[in-house]
């Protein structure tokens, strides 16, 4: 969709600019199958900001969205529908001005789901947690990740 609430970049307090004139909020889908834990990341298209990284799913919040609202939104719009029965094992909170954040939810999903549906998105996969740290993964992301594979793996 185009043209949503939050959606432009802003300076924030810090001095950085960042997307989402609210924030900014993703979701790390997880899969416990016969294959092992698995989550879903997609590669960035070169339209996207560090194009050609992994990530998850996620883009700028509107006014009022709950970090969670907002970023199952985004995956809506970027995988596809979340399956039916998800279920919420934590959030991990990147806060480096006092007036912007980015929230990871880590959302566990009975079922695998996700295909590229827009612009934004070149790939969508389903990777072994030990197999995250080997992708070329976007910086904020990659930052997030240990706390968030901690999540993961905690909740088994």
């Amino acid at each position: 969709m185009i043209g949503r609430s939050g959606d432009g970049f802003m300076r924030c307090s810090d001095g950085a600019v960042r997307w989402g004139v609210f924030g900014a909020a993703g979701v790390v889908f997880v899969h416990r199958g016969p294959e092992g834990t698995t989550v879903m990341l997609q590669r960035r298209s070169a339209f996207a900001h560090e194009g050609g990284t992994w990530s998850c799913a996620g883009g700028a919040l509107d006014e009022g969205e709950s970090p969670l609202e907002g970023g199952l939104r985004e995956a809506g719009e970027e995988v596809g529908r979340v399956p039916d029965g998800w279920r919420l094992i934590g959030e991990v909170v990147f806060a480096p001005a006092s007036d912007w954040s980015y929230t990871t939810s880590v959302v566990e999903v009975g079922e695998r789901f996700g295909t590229s549906l827009n612009f934004e998105t070149d790939d969508v996969s389903w990777i072994p947690v030990d197999r995250v740290s080997s992708l070329e993964l976007h910086a904020g992301f990659a930052a997030a990740w240990p706390e968030i594979a901690g999540i993961v793996l905690g909740a088994e």
